[in-house]
């Protein structure tokens, strides 16, 4: 059952009213407002609300001082550039929350009674490869009654944003959600795999033979800077005393590999989805390593997870990147 705010027993842990506000004995929440609030508090910012709800900051500022002058107090307080709740804004957070999370749960289940075609809303870290992501996927495309997949690709950052305000089941991504986020969410681990270097047929001929010191001075393809995978890169190279020469960066991993294909320089990708590398882009593999282990997570809003086709992602890709 739902709760009722009981805004006055919490006035005296809140900061200075707007002026003009008393008591306020029948409070009437206007729920677009509250909505709104939800948004900004759940994305961390006004800037990142707005792109989220495809509104103006100030449009939403002015919400968010229409929800404030109704409660008679301040949801927000400054903390450095950032905005930070105050107690009562807490109070208010949580039980918005509560609410539309059940919304959205009433919403799946009418959807399923009413014989329309259940959704997946998956978004996918640009870093996670192209292949792999298919790979976890894919056995959502077998359900029975059908599932629509909903997939949408954007750095790891914007999409813990739209995971926050529920519009997103659920991200892939290479890396735990860091606690520094302001996002409510779980991380579940989907498995990991060690790591393979690719070249072409006449590239492979020069370098497999004394890999992985053959890798010195050789042109390569890396992930950008800032990827746990470029990270552990780097110190694996690093203590290995290997230069590579480093031909191009990229955040989109399938880009990555077309310029492999290309002849562009070595690139690497999990072992994992060796096989799929090799047909697709007709690459040939230099060498492995045990000493590079790349993770994958799943990380959603629900600590237990509900969603039936997020099970079948989670058991499938931990029995095939664990075998």
């Amino acid at each position: 059952m739902l709760k009722r705010i009981d805004v006055n027993a919490h006035r005296h842990a809140t900061e200075r009213k707007p002026s003009g506000q008393g008591r306020m004995n029948n409070l009437r929440i206007n729920l677009k407002h509250l909505r709104y609030f939800w948004t900004v508090a759940s994305a961390g910012s006004i800037t990142r609300a707005s792109e989220t709800l495809c509104l103006t900051p100030q449009t939403i500022s002015g919400q968010v001082r229409e929800l404030e002058l109704q409660i008679g107090s301040k949801l927000f307080r400054k903390d450095g550039r950032n905005l930070a709740l105050t107690d009562i804004g807490q109070t208010v957070f949580s039980y918005a929350d509560e609410m539309f999370a059940i919304g959205l749960e009433l919403q799946d289940l009418l959807a399923g009674s009413s014989g329309t075609t259940q959704s997946l809303r998956v978004g996918i870290a640009m870093v996670v490869p192209k292949l792999l992501a298919y790979r976890v996927l894919e056995p959502v495309l077998q359900l029975k009654p059908p599932v629509q997949l909903l997939c949408h690709e954007a750095p790891l950052v914007d999409l813990l944003a739209e995971l926050a305000v529920h519009k997103l089941d659920i991200v892939i991504a290479d890396s735990q959600l860091n606690p520094t986020f302001n996002v409510k969410a779980y991380n579940h681990l989907l498995g990991e795999s060690t790591i393979s270097f690719f070249a072409t047929p006449k590239l492979t001929q020069e370098l497999k033979a004394d890999f992985p010191a053959s890798l010195d001075g050789t042109p390569m393809l890396m992930p950008s800077n800032g990827s746990n995978l470029r990270r552990d890169l780097d110190s694996w190279l690093e203590k290995r005393s290997l230069k590579p020469v480093i031909a191009a960066e990229f955040d989109d991993r399938a880009l990555m590999k077309a310029f492999g294909e290309r002849g562009a320089g070595v690139f690497s990708s999990p072992t994992a989805v060796e096989k799929d590398v090799l047909d697709k882009y007709g690459v040939e593999v230099i060498g492995r390593t045990d000493d590079l282990v790349e993770r994958f997570y799943v990380i959603s809003a629900e600590k237990r997870i509900k969603h039936p086709a997020v099970s079948v992602i989670t058991q499938s890709a931990r029995h095939w990147l664990e075998s």
